[in-house]
């Protein structure tokens, strides 16, 4: 069957190919560092005036009160509304503006946002100002495509993603802007590759577990009691307790990659004893160590319940302080989040898989992320199950050292965007 109207939208989008890797350029070219969380005002502007200039009502709105906002630092979000002439449905592209720091290693500019060899450099290129920028494309040539569109059409960049999201999407999902009626689909271009769809991702618990001790002279430590040593315990308990058990867990997820279909268990790091001492400032004091700490990642499966996984990980400790002598632990929450998967029959996960399917001439991949992103918020606290993450780029290159997007997979994403969201406004086969 052709789709006259459609194939003269997908060829539109085609000939924006340089307006694609401008719109990226630039936005790679305002540093939005997080933390502290630079610029963002700056990069709600860009993208406000843009869309403005294309007859959105734009809102700059500040997350007042959420962690890190002050007014050295504050956190900005930009939201941007089209309606049609007649009611309809509301599709909403959701992206984050922040990008965590450079770090070393790059050969090229990480705010410079070289384009070079078919592709586009920068901190963000791929996580995911790429995708900001395909979106943008896709609506903008949705726009132009000359068919009266009923329903809204909303854009928004969204502050703190890499941070948890409560300067933005949790923020704004607490009153009201990701929730029905004022929104029915979200699309977030999160770099997840050209051909598949993220339904969902595993949910998180970060702990912090700290041991105690008794302080002593180092030479003497029989008359002290390490809080180290105690700790050793603890990541010696994990390994012949815990993550043996965790291969034992079967999901219905389609996580990629698989190693991510069971659960998991990471130590982000070990502080113990005395703070460290800076190159040629001496030797520390010879002391036993009274306390350490401890911060762990555990990630969750669809089929696991959290208060269960915390009950598991206290049993461990309990069972260390009936047995080992002087253990003494607390158990802290730091940051939890529970799993997510939209249903695959949902119509934000059926009409972009067709139109992944339309475009590159394949099947979409429907899968889940290993790591969260901004949809738990618009499902936990908007109450929004038609959400999916869908965007240009590698999730393998975020955060590595010259960071890139294909200009490809901009316009072949954007092409995809534009399809399902004129699928999801006109309710087209």
């Amino acid at each position: 069957m052709t789709h006259p109207r459609e194939d003269r939208l997908l060829a539109d989008i085609e000939s924006r190919r340089d307006e694609a890797v401008a719109l990226a350029q630039a936005l790679i070219r305002i540093p939005t560092v997080n933390p502290p969380g630079d610029n963002y005002r700056d990069i709600c502007e860009l993208l406000g005036d843009r869309l403005a200039n294309r007859g959105f009502e734009v809102e700059y709105v500040r997350a007042e009160g959420s962690p890190g906002d002050d007014d050295r630092f504050p956190r900005w979000n930009v939201i941007a509304r089209r309606e049609g002439k007649t009611p309809g449905p509301c599709v909403h592209f959701n992206s984050h503006i922040d990008v965590v720091e450079p770090g070393e290693g790059w050969t090229v500019d990480p705010f410079g946002g070289l384009a070079r060899d078919g592709r586009v450099y920068g901190r963000g290129a791929c996580d995911m100002k790429g995708g900001l920028a395909a979106s943008v494309i896709a609506v903008e040539a949705l726009l132009d495509a000359g068919v009266e569109l009923p329903g809204a059409i909303e854009v928004s960049g969204t502050a703190d993603e890499e941070s948890g999201g409560y300067g933005g999407v949790a923020w704004l999902a607490e009153r009201g802007w990701f929730s029905k009626p004022r929104v029915d689909h979200v699309i977030i271009p999160e770099p997840l590759n050209v051909d598949r769809v993220c339904i969902g991702h595993r949910g998180v618990w970060w702990g912090e577990i700290a041991t105690e001790g008794r302080i002593a002279h180092g030479s003497m430590p029989f008359l002290g009691d390490s809080a180290i040593r105690h700790m050793g315990a603890v990541v010696e308990a994990l390994e012949r307790e815990a993550w043996p058990a965790l291969d034992a867990h079967a999901t219905a997820m389609p996580v990629e990659p698989p190693g991510a279909r069971t659960p998991t268990l990471n130590i982000n790091s070990i502080h113990g004893g005395q703070p460290d001492v800076e190159p040629g400032g001496g030797l520390p004091a010879p002391l036993v160590a009274d306390a350490c700490r401890l911060v762990f990642d555990r990630r969750l499966l669809i089929e696991e319940d959290l208060d269960e996984v915390k009950a598991s990980m206290r049993a461990l400790l309990d069972g260390l302080a009936q047995t080992r002598p002087g253990f003494r632990y607390r158990l802290r929450d730091l940051f939890e989040v529970r799993p997510t998967m939209t249903e695959p029959e949902r119509p934000v996960v059926r009409q972009t898989a067709e139109a992944v399917r339309r475009v590159l001439g394949r099947p979409a991949k429907l899968i889940c992320s290993p790591g969260t992103y901004d949809q738990k918020h618009i499902d936990r606290i908007g109450h929004l199950r038609d959400c999916i993450a869908y965007g240009p780029g590698i999730l393998d290159l975020a955060h590595q050292p010259d960071e890139y997007v294909e200009i490809d997979d901009m316009v072949q994403s954007a092409k995809v965007m534009a399809l399902s969201a004129y699928a999801l406004l006109t309710g087209a086969a």
